[in-house]
């Protein structure tokens, strides 16, 4: 066990892990641990609070204690000049080749991910902050197995990055006793090494925050830069974060968010099956809480467009970029007609965004940059964001955000299936080290298998019936279980049928499937 002064390291340091884990890096993120471990510890028990009033019948409403909030005059920093256009932007773990191939994808942004994208093993979080000094300093290169050179192009994409969300431990490294928070320890290595770095370049240390759930949360963000920048001797305001509204319960909080980190503030993202996830999540308990298969629940069901144009209204009231979510397919090298439909859907999602105000969305491989961006491109033209489109005719009550009746919604046989074989084959991935993993032409990360197994949990909780008939319950899920198993072979799939069955049929509900997943890692 490698010790520094401040921090106990469980993890081996070999290679160029030693330019990472300084001790003077390991200080500061000690110091950020001290400073703000036990209100975390807090915020999270806050979390659980909040689940017993809702189990006991509350329901979310916008808050009045922040209305002031709400009703006065106010706007976010202005975005610097390398986050103004974000039209298109691409997301991805942090391998050596997924940066260089996301960086040279021609998206405006890359979202380098320590989050739901990334299994958390310690090597990948440790070369990943290798990688990301490489990227920066631009001498990244990497050479495939069968001889493929990769290296950085002239223009290259900004680079943000996202920390691990405030549920989570790192459990390699402990400060007095006690495991760093996870995003810490992302935020910090990241922000100790290349703050200074990026303003020379003409850049900045710019962040994606996930799973927030409350504007405290988001309070906490902006007192943990603002001690990073002092520390470090940066101007206050040098970071900007872009918050993911991935809870229901944030899109209650949505320009109490923004406020928070008004100083820090660049913008928020509407993220898809995390939110659908927080539906059932934080309304298992609720026979009217129970959605159909998640196929059926796309962006256009009324739930997800109260949200979607909710989020892009706030945004663009206090200056901030209102980011779309996710378009995950993987095109085909095989089946050109597989890639037809699909690319037809990206389209029609990305038309629909860009109509709809927002100023950039997300996706998943190089191969659907051109597709995104010219729907963007289409309603921006030379404009680097459509910030002045205010939307006045949006009005959404507390109501609509959690009227989440599907019309014509049904529960299937498939859809069933589907959740379970996703959800094994995701966490079979994840428990070999691989966070983002490409399943029948989508690529997946932690979210995905989020809602397929809380699916299956509620179905199961509640007796759903299928389309077909039976009810859903534990003795079929496992019946399934066993079919799409026979169908997998190798790897570390009894493994993750464990995990699976653990986080999909236990009487009490966990609330991340990685905090179980983790004991297998």
């Amino acid at each position: 066990m490698a010790t520094t002064e401040h921090v106990q390291l469980k993890g081996p340091v070999e290679g160029r892990a030693a330019e990472v884990l300084t001790p003077e890096a390991l200080a500061f993120v000690a110091l950020l641990q001290r400073e703000f471990g036990a209100r975390r510890e807090e915020l999270l028990r806050l979390r659980e609070e909040r689940q017993r009033r809702i189990d006991g019948g509350e329901l979310p409403q916008f808050l009045v204690t922040t209305s002031s909030v709400r009703d006065s005059e106010w706007q976010v920093a202005k975005a610097p000049k390398d986050l103004q256009d974000r039209r298109v932007e691409i997301t991805g773990p942090t391998d050596r080749k997924m940066l260089i191939n996301a960086l040279n994808s021609g998206a405006r942004v890359f979202m380098a991910d320590f989050e739901d994208a990334n299994s958390p093993t310690w090597s990948n979080l440790v070369e990943g902050q290798v990688n990301l000094i490489d990227a920066i300093e631009r001498r990244i290169d990497f050479t495939s197995p069968e001889g493929k050179d990769y290296k950085l192009n002239e223009k290259v994409a900004t680079l943000l990055v996202r920390p691990r969300g405030w549920h989570l431990d790192e459990k390699h490294a402990e400060v007095d006793g006690k495991p760093i928070s996870g995003g810490l320890f992302d935020f910090g290595l990241y922000f100790f090494h290349n703050a200074k770095r990026l303003l020379k370049k003409g850049s900045g240390p710019y962040f994606y925050l996930p799973k927030l759930e409350s504007h405290l949360e988001a309070r906490m963000w902006n007192d943990v830069f603002n001690l990073a920048q002092d520390e470090l001797g940066v101007p206050r305001g040098t970071i900007r974060a872009t918050v993911l509204i991935e809870t229901i319960l944030a899109a209650f909080e949505m320009e109490e968010i923004l406020y928070e980190l008004r100083d820090h503030s660049s913008g928020l993202n509407a993220g898809r099956w995390d939110y659908i996830f927080s539906v059932i999540k934080k309304f298992r308990n609720r026979p009217e809480f129970v959605l159909p298969d998640r196929a059926q629940v796309t962006m256009t069901v009324p739930f997800m467009r109260a949200y979607t144009e909710l989020l892009v209204k706030t945004c663009h009231k206090r200056g901030a970029h209102a980011m779309g979510g996710m378009a995950a397919f993987i095109p085909s090298r095989r089946d050109p007609e597989v890639n037809k439909v699909a690319l037809a859907k990206v389209k029609e999602d990305k038309d629909r965004e860009a109509g709809d105000g927002f100023d950039g969305t997300w996706v998943a491989h190089p191969d659907l940059v051109p597709t995104a961006t010219e729907a963007f491109d289409r309603v921006l033209g030379d404009r680097p964001n459509q910030l002045e489109r205010q939307r006045p005719e949006v009005s959404v009550t507390a109501g609509q955000l959690i009227d989440v009746k599907v019309p014509g919604g049904t529960i299937t046989e498939n859809g069933l299936r589907m959740n379970v074989n996703v959800g094994i084959q995701y966490i079979e991935s994840w428990l070999r080290g691989t966070g983002a993993a490409a399943i029948n032409n989508l690529m997946e990360d932690v979210a995905t298998a989020e809602i397929s197994r809380s699916q299956v949990w509620q179905w199961v909780h509640h007796a759903s019936r299928l389309e077909e008939g039976p009810t859903v319950s534990a003795d079929l899920v496992r019946e399934i279980a066993d079919e799409e198993t026979g169908k997998l072979s190798g790897g570390r799939f009894q493994d993750a049928r464990k995990v699976f069955e653990e986080v999909a049929l236990s009487k009490e509900f966990h609330p991340f499937l990685t905090l179980v997943a983790q004991k297998e890692l």
